[in-house]
């Protein structure tokens, strides 16, 4: 079966891909006695059905051992942010000294600013895109003013230069070349929310660095997302949250990447007890002395709970691997890119960028008739059990997660939008 709208042709996809057995692993929500078409990853992950065992592991030795339970038997809580630190480095391509999971993103956005953003008058600025996450926006626009500075002047938001909402290369760098001198900072997200678009890391470090600014990301939309190499990209620093694509539950604990250059760092940070170092934590001085790396940026002793079902999620990224979940990201996008084209480009446009590279797991689809549509057209997919999002003013996101959906959901998307288009 050859007709890539066909039911047939789906399942002979399903049926060939290396990664079908994982579905299974995630908990799929049910609509009307069936799975949904879940494609809201980009926004909440599925369930791991291993992060209950998780989190009951923790209850259970809470109620068995109370306070021993810190430094006894299996997964002791001191020590227990480092059982996903080497998994974690995997995912973003770090070294696991690179990376911790803590507190929340914008938190550890705040607590990054602190030590990477040092203004002077002369080099006050910070980089941005223009129509960015609104908390992000709001996090340097306050560090801006915290410094005595200006966000009408000294926050540089970089509009689109390209259909559909998304930026090019070109115009970063003509940016960073413009503003150089006065450069701060650069931010830049690893995936726009609002279009899907993916950037180069590595090419924004380079010309970051070189105009003399420290580079940063917010990787909300590109950990578990995209195949990642944060140390060998030179970033600066990078956060992101645990809670989309990797699977880890609602307000879960957040990530964080400090390259292994400043390790040793004596830039300014908002300190506390747990990021002192670990040999000498427990004698309660007065002076902190940062345990080298990222773990050194920690303020308080994790919430163990909370950080249970990251645990879990980490797990099946293991078993998948990043490139192999990378290319049936490409495969999923790819079907779902075609069956718009056959059969919707007269309702769909794609606002994401089209070249493969430029993307990861979110399509942006506007609705060619305009806001009143789309939000009828999303109210209806989600009727119909297909879940995606809306984001105001015009655009519908459906991000088909490679760990658990498959082309059957992708299929069933394009006629649920098919039949709406037709009544």
């Amino acid at each position: 079966m050859t007709d890539p709208c066909s039911a047939e042709y789906a399942a002979a996809l399903d049926r060939a891909d290396p990664l079908r057995e994982l579905r299974g692993q995630f908990h799929v929500p049910l609509q009307g006695g069936a799975e949904q078409a879940y494609f809201c990853g980009n926004s909440l992950g599925l369930q791991p059905r291993g992060a209950r065992a998780y989190v009951e592991e923790v209850l259970d030795k809470w109620a068995m051992e109370a306070v021993e339970g810190h430094f006894r038997g299996h997964a002791q809580w001191m020590p227990y942010h480092e059982l996903v630190c080497e998994a974690l480095a995997g995912v973003v391509g770090a070294q696991p000294a690179e990376v911790v999971a803590m507190n929340s993103l914008t938190a550890n956005l705040h607590l990054m600013l602190v030590s990477f953003y040092r203004p002077t008058r002369e080099r006050p600025a910070i980089l941005m895109e223009a129509g960015a996450f609104p908390s992000d926006r709001h996090a340097l626009e306050s560090q801006l003013r915290f410094h005595g500075f200006d966000p009408a002047t000294d926050l540089i938001e970089l509009e689109a230069d390209e259909p559909g909402g998304t930026i090019s290369m070109a115009a970063i760098e003509r940016a960073i070349a413009e503003h150089g001198p006065r450069l701060a900072l650069v931010l830049w997200p690893g995936v726009q929310y609002r279009t899907g678009q993916a950037f180069e890391l590595a090419e924004i470090v380079r010309l970051g660095h070189g105009a003399g600014a420290v580079v940063g990301f917010d990787l909300a939309h590109a950990a578990g997302n995209l195949p990642l190499a944060l140390h060998d990209c030179g970033a600066d620093f990078a956060v992101w949250c645990h809670y989309k694509y990797m699977n880890s539950g609602p307000g879960a604990v957040a990530g964080c990447f400090v390259h292994a250059r400043h390790a040793h760092t004596e830039r300014p940070r908002f300190a506390g007890w747990w990021g002192h170092e670990k040999a000498t934590r427990f004698r309660m001085g007065p002076e902190f002395v940062p345990t080298p790396g990222a773990e050194g940026w920690q303020l308080s002793n994790p919430p163990i709970l909370a950080m249970a079902p990251l645990r879990a999620s980490l797990e099946l990224f293991g078993r998948a691997g990043m490139p192999a979940l990378r290319e049936k990201s490409l495969r999923l996008t790819g079907y779902l890119e075609t069956l718009i084209d056959a059969r919707l480009s007269g309702v769909l446009e794609v606002a994401t960028p089209r070249e493969p590279g430029r993307r990861g797991c979110q399509l942006s689809l506007r609705v060619r008739d305009g806001r009143d549509a789309g939000r009828a057209l999303f109210e209806h997919l989600s009727a119909s059990g297909v879940i995606g999002d809306w984001r105001e003013p015009d655009v519908i996101r459906i991000a088909p997660a490679p760990l658990y959906n498959n082309h059957a959901d992708v299929l069933r998307f394009a006629g649920t939008v098919e039949a709406w288009a037709a009544a």
